[in-house]
């Protein structure tokens, strides 16, 4: 989890992450959200929009429906396809520690945006929330708007649906407390901003 998955979206997030360092700044870790455990965490869609679209086209065929068989197919559709929206944006999606902020980079949908939090504005305690499968969020902030997708109903933000929540907390709190290259020799050897741009 520590490298981006090659994947179509790859040089994409590269040439943003490259963008986004500072000159100077030091990646300590890098990793993309576990998008199957999100996929999974919202199958309950599935078993709900799949008998949903199979009730609503024997409606349609028997003529039992007219003017309202369109919304309700568009809402089936809806239902069984966010599972694999959520993986698609996943696959699209970039988390970095670096030795003096957080950041979370997206490519999605043709809009690329960074979203940082310096480590100095974290709360002073970490949250891991598990969600099953080895996957968990690794809250960090807190009082965010909940219109981003970083961040949970009660506020609360920061890298989703990661696998060893535990671990990269240790890495984020040691990063804070300025011992990265003392507690995490072999996370120390990512890239600098000018080693990135010259990648």
């Amino acid at each position: 989890m520590d490298e981006i998955r090659d994947t179509l979206f790859s040089a994409g997030l590269r040439r943003l992450r490259d963008e986004a360092l500072q000159d100077g700044e030091r990646v300590i870790w890098q990793g993309q959200p576990d998008g199957l455990a999100r996929m999974l965490m919202w199958r309950w869609l599935w078993w709900i929009g799949c008998p949903w679209l199979l009730l609503t086209i024997v409606a349609v065929e028997a003529g039992w429906i007219d003017q309202a068989a369109h919304p309700l197919l568009m809402l089936g559709i809806a239902m069984v396809a966010a599972p694999l929206v959520m993986l698609l944006q996943d696959l699209q999606t970039l988390y970095l520690i670096t030795d003096r902020r957080a950041l979370i980079l997206r490519t999605a949908w043709g809009r690329r945006t960074v979203s940082q939090t310096p480590l100095e504005a974290m709360d002073a305690v970490f949250e891991i929330l598990d969600i099953g499968r080895g996957a968990g969020h690794l809250n960090f902030a807190s009082g965010r708007s909940t219109r981003s997708p970083d961040t949970d109903y009660t506020g609360r933000y920061g890298f989703r649906c990661v696998r060893d929540a535990s671990r990269l907390r240790d890495i984020l709190e040691a990063a804070r407390a300025g011992g990265t290259r003392r507690s995490y020799p072999e996370k120390a050897a990512g890239p600098t901003g000018a080693a990135a741009r010259n990648a």
